[in-house]
């Protein structure tokens, strides 16, 4: 029995000796494969070049987003001051509109009684005109009373401030009060487009009565697009005015457009973010854009001085970024790296704490990848 003990105890010891021997071999190897080997006719064959971290002002990239929008000048809604039924319209949303151009006929009895005040109110003012000058001129005489002076006096005045209110009211519903006679009264009244542009809305149908405070159509002047974008406060210390953007939508983003900050709003709501408001710096490229399309914009934002490496140095591997540093003058270890962004032939390396003073590959380093991993297979 004791012989057969020490039998297995020896048995038990080679086994835990092999385990131990083959996870070393494994460690080896796996360490073996992040260093590649090469000769001097290799180093020579590849143009190997060797360089170190370099401080480098590498801009970053923002990311934002938001929508195509008007100033409020270019957004009209038309109302009528004085409501009446919807005798004719054949506008649709889309259509566009020249400015002064016909959108709508209203009909109602409250146009047939303005005009007519209008008329009478003038008549009135022509006859206290002509009893106004003649008390004036009875009165220099003597021949009349200062009462009766005065009140013709009065009577012309206030006819006159009558006659004047009564025209800005027929002004509004775009009837001349200069052109209005006896007989061209009509109970029908045209609404002209102020501006030219796109209809938006009609909220209204032909019979339908329009009351003074409805909007009957809004239309938008697409010529004065510009772009309002969300910035969130952790990113609002990166833009100023002035500075430039570009600018695509998801329906075409190989369509860039270039956009300047033109204002940056003050007020933040309650997701901590405000907008930005950019115009487009070339106005002609902007007619296929829609006030309200979705719009991504990516600004360039300077991040100051950082550490950067050749942009030929880094390797992509199974997903990863690496460099090839440099043991010695033939053993180059592969060090995993992260990556930052890339500006005029240089990448910042965001973990550099492990490569600083280091000689790092910076030409020839695929090349390197390909010979360590051939090997491996």
């Amino acid at each position: 029995m004791k012989y057969i003990s020490i039998l297995l105890l020896a048995v038990m010891l080679s086994a835990c000796g092999n385990k131990n021997q083959t996870e070393s071999v494994v460690t080896t190897a796996q360490t073996e494969s992040t260093i590649a080997t090469l000769s001097d006719q290799q180093i020579k064959n590849i143009g190997l070049e060797t360089g170190k971290l370099e401080m480098k002002g590498i801009s970053s990239i923002l990311k934002l987003s938001g929508k195509i929008d008007v100033p409020p000048q270019n957004m009209i809604s038309i109302s009528i001051p004085l409501g009446g039924f919807l005798k004719n319209t054949n506008l649709l949303p889309g259509m566009h509109v020249q400015k002064g151009e016909v959108l709508a006929t209203l009909e109602d009895q409250a146009y047939i009684i303005l005009q007519q005040n209008y008329l009478t109110t003038k008549a009135k003012l022509k006859l206290a005109e002509q009893d106004f000058n003649r008390q004036k001129v009875l009165n220099k005489s003597q021949a009349s009373s200062d009462k009766t002076f005065q009140q013709a006096s009065t009577d012309y005045e206030t006819l006159k401030i009558a006659l004047k209110s009564l025209a800005e009211e027929l002004k509004l519903i775009n009837v001349n009060p200069n052109q209005l006679k006896e007989g061209n009264i009509s109970s029908r009244i045209q609404v002209v487009s102020p501006i030219s542009g796109y209809v938006t809305k009609v909220n209204a149908n032909i019979g339908k009565y329009i009351n003074t405070n409805e909007i009957l159509f809004e239309l938008v002047n697409p010529d004065d697009l510009h772009l309002a974008l969300t910035v969130f406060e952790k990113d609002i210390n990166q833009l100023k005015i002035g500075q430039q953007l570009t600018a695509y939508s998801n329906n075409n983003p190989q369509k860039k457009y270039d956009c300047k900050i033109l204002l940056i709003g003050k007020d933040f709501a309650e997701d901590r973010s405000l907008l930005v408001h950019c115009h487009f710096e070339n106005e002609k490229e902007t007619k296929a854009l829609i006030p309200g399309m979705f719009m991504n914009a990516e600004v360039e934002t300077e991040t100051g001085n950082v550490p950067s490496i050749a942009e030929n140095a880094t390797v992509n591997y199974q997903g990863k970024d690496y460099v090839f540093v440099a043991n010695d003058a033939h053993h180059f270890e592969m060090i995993e790296v992260q990556k930052g962004n890339t500006e005029k032939g240089f990448t910042a390396i965001k973990n550099a704490e492990a490569l600083q003073n280091k000689e790092i590959v910076t030409h020839g380093a695929y090349d390197i990848l390909m010979s360590l991993k051939n090997k491996e297979e």
